[in-house]
């Protein structure tokens, strides 16, 4: 039995999970007791006269997840296995294969394979579909398979997967696997040091800081600092990362709730590696949460330039709560701000339209803020750099084709046909486009961007309501048009494809660090940032220093 001290009444464990997600514990207690003893009698009356055999857990978890979607994508309920993995990825430690794998059509796909891990000794590849793991196939699993891919260090897993469509076996041994906050940094030339921050977890300020003290001592003497991708974390890891370059007791985020014991001031607290050394931040529309909050924060004191395209627009903050059984409640408990005050939150999941869907602030609607020495910036739709740059961002044929793996797929073939590449840099023809646009006309590799898909919902809608026949002739004539729209924007974009597409072999030969060392000398974001690293005058401009 769990008691509120401040009420003093007691309510059954069973309930207690979904007291974090509505009770304020002022005076809405009765409604929510009220409400939770409907549920429970409803849920037992159905599990006990349901005319066919029903499954509780299953009817529970649908239950949990249905009424939490309705909040917002961030707050949801973990069971015992979803909990192990958060706190793989918050603690960057475990012991397992060092791959990055997906669930795809019934088989593990493995997507990513770190170097000199337990997967890589085994002579796994990206593009691998393990079908079966020990003596259990992939196909009679309904939960998370990868979570046999874990366990103690040492342990011997035999697998069973296709490569090219041929079946192949693989004996793994588990070992630890750390995962990176910063996976790769380097000097790009003499003055000039680079860092990656993939993560925000347990390690990443320890590892940030390790980075920029090691290239400050190989004589670096401005930093680019790369944020693009990068998801998120620990917001306490986010102030610590700021903390690296401003001083001891500086206002970092604010957060603000109905709850006030959510309502909290993060200033730094250690003294600072530098305060002085010139700082270039570069952001993307993957760049999220913590991300947003060390970009933000040194945009508003003016200590970096910020360089890429807007950031994707996450101004909550979750809270992990234990519940019973060893299952958890990850919960949206605030909104953060920078320092000049403003929250960077780009959908309202207050206000959704008639399909549900979270309305996003229009750009009218921002509201402006001030830097700490004048600059103008804007709430509402994530970070805006200083210097936008077009290329960073994904035009919508490029996110189609990653998104439905046409380039993934491509690449693996690719790494097949031209095995002795190794080190070298892939000559991408004209020829070998054309050979990509030919191999992606296959039927699975629709495009469904907004529009195909609106489309299609067009059509079903008329199915449904017997109207198809009408409009047949017409949606053909659409879908004709849409798709002949698709393949003038595979020329149109050819450049940034065939980017893509080298970047994705050089990672597939060469791993992620000579990824990463390929793109020093080659990707324009990184360029620009050196450029402007590289004029003073231009840096300090940007900043009215």
């Amino acid at each position: 039995m769990r008691s509120f001290i401040k009420k003093k009444y007691l309510i059954p464990v069973a309930a207690s999970a979904f007291l974090f997600v509505g009770a304020s514990f002022k005076n809405d207690f009765f409604e929510i007791a009220k409400q939770i003893e409907i549920f429970t009698t409803l849920f037992k009356e159905v599990n006990n006269n349901y005319v066919d055999e029903s499954n509780p857990g299953e009817l529970m978890d649908k239950a949990i997840k249905g009424m939490l979607a309705s909040l917002d994508p961030y707050t949801v309920y973990f069971n015992e296995q979803d909990v192990l993995r958060f706190k793989i990825n918050n603690t960057g430690e475990y012991t397992g294969v060092g791959a990055l794998i997906s669930q795809k059509d019934g088989q593990l796909l493995i997507r990513e394979v770190y170097k000199n891990f337990p997967a890589d000794k085994a002579g796994l590849k990206p593009g691998d579909l393990i079908t079966q793991i020990g003596d259990v196939p992939i196909t009679d699993l309904k939960e998370d398979a990868s979570q046999l891919l874990k366990g103690v260090k040492n342990t011997k897993i035999a697998l069973q997967f296709l490569r090219q469509g041929k079946q192949k076996t693989a004996e793994i041994i588990l070992d630890e696997v750390g995962i990176k906050s910063v996976p790769f940094y380097a000097k790009i030339d003499d003055k000039t040091g680079y860092i990656v921050l993939a993560r925000f977890n347990q390690k990443a300020s320890n590892e940030m800081k390790q980075a920029l003290e090691d290239l400050k001592n190989q004589g670096a003497e401005r930093i680019v600092l790369d944020l693009r991708g990068n998801p998120g974390g620990l917001l306490n890891e986010a102030v610590n990362i700021c903390n690296l370059f401003v001083p001891k007791n500086e206002i970092i985020v604010t957060t603000k709730s109905q709850h006030e014991k959510y309502n909290n001031t993060y200033k730094t607290q250690n003294e600072p590696v530098d305060t002085q050394i010139p700082l270039v931040i570069i952001v993307n529309d993957r760049s999220a949460s913590a991300s947003e909050i060390v970009s933000g924060a040194l945009q508003d004191l003016d200590r970096a330039v910020i360089v890429g395209s807007r950031s994707f627009g996450k101004g909550l903050v979750q809270k992990p709560i234990d519940l019973t059984y060893s299952t958890q409640l990850k919960v949206t408990i605030s909104r953060y701000y920078t320092p000049s005050g403003r929250c960077i939150q780009a959908l309202d999941y207050a206000k959704k339209d008639k399909n549900g869907v979270a309305t996003r602030t229009q750009e009218k609607n921002y509201n402006a803020y001030k830097t700490r020495k004048g600059r103008i910036v804007y709430d509402g739709g994530g970070i805006l750099p200083d210097v936008q740059l077009d290329e960073t961002k994904l035009s919508v044929i490029a996110n189609a084709l990653e998104k439905n793996d046409a380039i993934f797929d491509y690449v693996t073939n690719y790494y097949y046909k031209n095995a002795n590449l190794g080190n070298q840099i892939p000559n991408f023809s004209a020829a070998d486009y054309q050979d990509f646009k030919q191999f992606i006309k296959a039927p699975k590799y629709a495009f469904e961007t907004e529009t195909e898909l609106a489309l299609k919902n067009t059509l079903a809608v008329a199915k449904k309501e017997k109207l198809d026949e009408s409009i047949t002739a017409e949606y053909q004539q659409l879908l004709t048009a849409l798709q002949k729209s698709e393949a003038t924007q595979l020329d149109k974009n050819q450049q940034e494809i065939k980017n893509i597409i080298v970047d994705a072999i050089i990672k597939r030969f060469q791993y992620e660090e000579g990824f990463y060392q390929y793109y020093l000398k080659t990707n324009s974001e990184i360029k620009k940032s050196v450029s402007i690293l590289n004029n003073p005058t231009e840096y300090k401009t940007i900043l009215k220093n």
